[in-house]
């Protein structure tokens, strides 16, 4: 069954810089890493300590509130380093692969087994990191049952892989991994997609919706605030749509396999294209074979460029992340920036600014934020691109003096911080709102739970 959700309120930031659809090998990265941070509200507890070798799909740390949810390694070889932040903190895991990978053998699963067993398997082998939970938008809680699940098939956020072209091929993948996963809600699980040619759009035991418009139409976030909106007591899980990928081919194999088709996108890559490497890759393995200068003002994301996260040259692949941006440093100042017609930038405001005159214009835009911090103005530009129905400017101000009777009455509970990017784009007070809610999100889960 499909249905149509149509978008109107949004913004489309098209960049130059979008990857070709062709994939290549990327050069085998010597190091991997694991990043605990990525899994927000875990506190780890490692099992694989510094010398000791791993097999891919070996446990690496488990979460000290549920000793049965893993954390696995993506590959097999030494872990060499254990990196420590304040209060002896793990901070990241680092592998040396080896050159001749082994994978730990779960089994293949039998796919008519019941919901228990299924939620068992998925802890065990590691796979269960890829199904995270609202509210709170953190790794799901296994012990509550969700009213639905939801997966987005549509990438719409700027220079995002293409996931029709990346999930090509994978539909047996895609069905062990829905097929099992329905097992785990009354609800049903619920799949946006682009068009219907997408490998999402035929599954069994799924709800398809094929949705359009403007950004964030293909947020997650999108798709549940229009089919069944998180109120309080609630529970649904999210899932990304290429983690599908690797949950169903444990399910068929029995094999972890981390493999990940990354976008490599932006102004400053010469040969934007997609690449085939694996979770906790060393970005350079992809980055500095295409051009970009190795001693360039360039800033490299993991991730898109509203929602990534900003990693050094040496850096490494984040655990959810399937594309590598990478644009132009914005530490520039133009003289009279702000005091002259523009024709380079994107802006919602018609006050000295054209963008609107060509809405099929590609921008190359750096990171620049165009202003400094100041305090809040209400100038009605966040509602003309948040499509859920919330009231932003209200909620992002309940964070802020932490009023948590209000917070859930504004719908706190629904939100993630990704659904508030593009508020953070066109804000002419430059406020932080992505921060705003993830601060605001911890404190519920610490006072509410």
């Amino acid at each position: 069954m499909s249905k149509d959700i149509r978008i109107k309120k949004g913004l489309d930031i098209k960049l130059v810089g979008e990857a070709e659809k062709a994939t290549e090998n990327a050069i085998v990265s010597n190091f991997y890493s694991i990043r605990p941070e990525d899994f927000h509200s875990i506190i780890p507890k490692l099992v694989a300590k510094e010398g000791a070798r791993v097999k891919a799909g070996e446990t690496l740390f488990y979460n000290k509130d549920n000793e049965a949810m893993k954390f696995v390694s993506p590959v097999s070889g030494e872990v060499t380093e254990v990196q420590r932040g304040p209060r002896r903190r793990i901070d990241a895991i680092k592998i040396t692969a080896d050159k001749e990978q082994a994978h730990v053998d779960h089994g293949k699963f039998d796919l008519s087994s019941d919901a228990e067993k299924v939620k068992a398997h998925l802890l065990a082998s590691g796979c269960w990191a890829f199904i995270k939970q609202r509210p709170y938008d953190v790794v799901a809680n296994s012990d509550k049952s969700p009213k639905a699940i939801f997966v987005s098939g549509y990438a719409s956020a700027p220079l995002a892989a293409d996931l029709d072209y990346t999930l090509a091929g994978k539909e047996a993948e895609l069905q062990a991994a829905v097929t099992a996963l329905s097992k785990l809600t009354d609800g049903g699980v619920h799949v946006s997609v682009g068009s219907y040619n997408s490998p999402l759009a035929k599954l069994d035991n799924t709800t398809t919706y094929n949705v359009s418009g403007p950004h964030p139409s293909g947020n997650v976030g999108t798709l549940i605030n229009k089919v069944s909106p998180v109120n309080k007591g609630e529970v649904v899980w999210t899932v990304n749509a290429q983690d599908l990928v690797i949950i169903g081919e444990l399910l068929l194999t029995g094999k972890f396999n981390a493999e990940r088709i990354v976008a490599l996108a932006g102004s400053s890559v010469k040969k934007p294209r997609y690449f085939k490497t694996l979770i906790g890759a060393e970005v350079s393995t992809m980055v500095y074979d295409n051009g970009v200068e190795q001693n360039g003002n360039d800033r490299i994301i993991s991730g898109n460029v509203l929602t990534g996260k900003h990693v050094q040259p040496d850096g490494f692949l984040d655990y959810y992340s399937n594309v590598i941006t990478v644009i132009p440093e914005g530490d520039d100042y133009e003289f009279f920036g702000w005091n002259k017609p523009v024709f380079n930038k994107i802006s919602t405001s018609r006050a000295l600014t054209f963008s609107w005159l060509s809405p099929k214009k590609k921008y190359d835009l750096n990171t620049n934020t165009n202003g400094e911090h100041r305090a809040f103005v209400t100038t009605g530009t966040y509602e003309e691109v948040f499509p859920l129905d919330i009231y932003p400017m209200q909620i992002l101000k309940a964070c802020m003096y932490q009023d948590l009777d209000e917070m859930e009455a504004l719908g706190m509970y629904e939100v993630a911080p990704e659904d508030f990017a593009l508020t953070e784009f066109v804000c002419v007070s430059k406020q932080p709102h992505q921060k705003i809610i993830r601060e605001g999100l911890d404190l519920m889960l610490k006072e509410i739970g």
